[in-house]
């Protein structure tokens, strides 16, 4: 079944052009209805999917879906929401991003689904790089696999200019060392989102990327 309609599609794109609490206000129960509850029971039909793959999955929703409220202490920006809804579907659901498991977000604009390392603190990241460095054609393997490739199509991440000198001569061969971070991202147009097979299409995704989490995860 198709949980995004036009009515969640179009309640985002309008909040984008009204981002202040007044508007937000005033449309609450439409955001309850047409945006929160279907996104909800979207991301519960995704847990019960990934869980078969990976049973040590025992969340619920409200563990996987970030809140619509910015965070705007530390931001030049201070608009009060987001203007998309997005989740992470894995072991410690949003609140552990260094775990596998399966992002995704719709706007008005996009449905984008990821995978990966995505905030790696000083510690896995070291970790990380002396995985890569001692198996690095293991984890070239697994970025060509076919799956991934059509997908994907390639690891991407923010990258250190300097390295640490343990890793200066093997990067001169494997630049993925490089990276401080290790995501995948696919983004689609948001009509993708109204899908039938949504919850498939994201299954899809994160078996896709898979193989490349179960290899992070050694580190």
């Amino acid at each position: 079944m198709s949980y995004i309609d036009d009515r969640f599609l179009d309640f985002l794109r309008e909040l984008e052009l009204n981002n202040d609490r007044d508007w937000f206000n005033s449309n609450k129960k439409r955001f309850e209805s047409d945006v929160k509850a279907p996104f909800e029971a979207l991301v519960q039909e995704v847990i019960d999917v990934v869980a078969k793959v990976d049973p040590t999955i025992d969340i619920s929703p409200k563990d996987a879906v970030f809140r619509i409220y910015r965070d705007t202490r530390f931001s030049k920006d201070k608009t009060p929401y987001k203007t998309h809804m997005g989740a992470v579907v894995g072991p410690g659901g949003r609140r552990a991003l260094d775990s596998i498991g399966v992002y995704f977000e719709i706007s008005g604009h996009r449905l984008g689904i990821a995978s990966g390392l995505y905030m790696p603190d000083k510690d896995r990241l070291l970790a990380v790089r002396r995985l890569i460095m001692s198996r690095g054609a293991e984890l070239d393997r697994i970025l060509k696999g076919a799956a991934f490739k059509r997908l994907f199509e390639e690891l991407q991440g923010d990258k250190n200019k300097v390295l640490p000198k343990e890793f200066k001569e093997a990067a001169k061969s494997q630049p993925l060392l490089f990276n401080k971070q290790f995501y995948c991202w696919a983004e689609y147009d948001p009509e993708e989102a109204k899908r039938d097979d949504l919850t498939k299409f994201v299954l899809q995704h994160y078996k896709a990327a898979l193989p490349l989490n179960e290899f992070l995860a050694e580190a």
